[in-house]
């Protein structure tokens, strides 16, 4: 388990590049969310001022789908980071979806997993740390950069098998016209499938020599990151992977982080925290991230944040808010 938990958000250095690009003023993105011009030449930013800054993309380019398309398409190679640069310069498609998915560890709030099946290649988007998911222009960006990162790096006109996302993402006509393959909204997951077949495609941009030297520098950063990262963070972030799959005890996520439940116990107390208050604080997190997505019921909700019965979700609720999910439900919306 290699997430790494902070608050702390990387813009890439051409970001701002890429909003001019397509004609889009970076200060007006930063008064329309009321963040200083200043930030401009801040390299990091909060979790909330870089959703803050994603909606402002979303309202000022209008269709969420259309600002999708542009701004994935809009990155220059030229203004990539170095963990960005090795996937462009990867043996092969997998080799630059699998940097991707480890690299972006350092950069959160989002997180890329990858998996392959027999014919297909999943990658799906989640959240390191942050107790609300961002904006759908963010999640719909990053799954079309990772089709386009193939597209540059075969100069072939790929597309994929398949797409969801979890929330709105504007006009699908759009996206599907894109993605070259069906888009589903409203979904559990965010997902891009692709053809397993596309990833053995080798890369036109492949550069061994530049590889062997940013490889080895990411590596040890990322061995920092992770390093200093709190033993809570850690265990945190299993319990929303995992809040969903039934019954959650210290002793599976122990096992999962390679320590005893002793061990465990013992380093979060030593950190000033428990277990048990760290799952309550996990659930209920998450139940307010999915109570505000109205499309959800309440039923769907108590077994997403770990509760098999309703009832104790009503009563754990109620412990966390002092009203019940319905009533605070209803009060979001006034």
């Amino acid at each position: 388990m290699n997430a790494i938990a902070t608050d702390r958000v990387k813009l890439a250095p051409g970001f701002w590049a890429s909003m001019r690009r397509i004609g889009i003023a970076p200060h007006d993105i930063l008064r329309k969310c009321c963040l200083p011009l200043s930030m401009m030449n801040e390299p990091v930013v909060t979790t909330a001022q870089y959703y803050a800054i994603w909606q402002s993309y979303a309202e000022l380019v209008g269709d969420t789908a259309a600002g999708i398309v542009r701004l994935a398409t809009a990155f220059e190679t030229a203004q990539y980071p170095p963990a960005a640069l090795s996937t462009f310069h990867a043996r092969d498609y997998r080799d630059a979806l699998t940097r991707m998915t480890r690299y972006k560890q350092m950069c959160p709030p989002e997180h890329l997993r990858m998996r392959e099946t027999d014919d297909h290649g999943l990658i799906d988007l989640e959240w390191a740390h942050a107790t609300q998911p961002g904006p759908s222009i963010m999640v719909g960006t990053t799954l079309a950069y990772l089709l386009e990162l193939g597209r540059r790096g075969t100069n072939l006109p790929l597309t994929a098998q398949s797409v969801s996302f979890v929330g709105e993402m504007g006009d699908t006509v759009v996206l599907e016209s894109f993605f070259g393959c069906p888009v589903q909204v409203g979904a559990d997951v965010n997902r891009l499938t692709l053809r397993r077949s596309d990833l053995d495609l080798p890369f036109a941009s492949y550069n061994e020599e530049l590889l062997d030297i940013l490889t080895p520098a990411l590596d040890r950063s990322l061995t920092e990151l992770q390093s200093n990262q709190k033993l809570s963070d850690k265990v945190k972030w299993i319990l929303v992977r995992c809040l969903s799959q039934g019954r959650i005890d210290i002793q599976s996520i122990a096992q999962t982080l390679g320590l005893s439940d002793r061990t465990l116990q013992r380093r979060l107390t030593e950190e000033g925290a428990s277990f048990k208050q760290l799952l309550a604080d996990t659930r209920h997190a998450q139940a307010l991230a999915f109570l505000a997505d109205p499309s959800r019921e309440i039923k769907e909700v108590a077994f997403l944040v770990g509760f098999e019965d309703p009832n104790s979700f009503h009563r754990a609720f109620r412990s966390w808010e002092g009203t019940t999910p319905a009533n605070w439900r209803a009060a979001q919306e006034l």
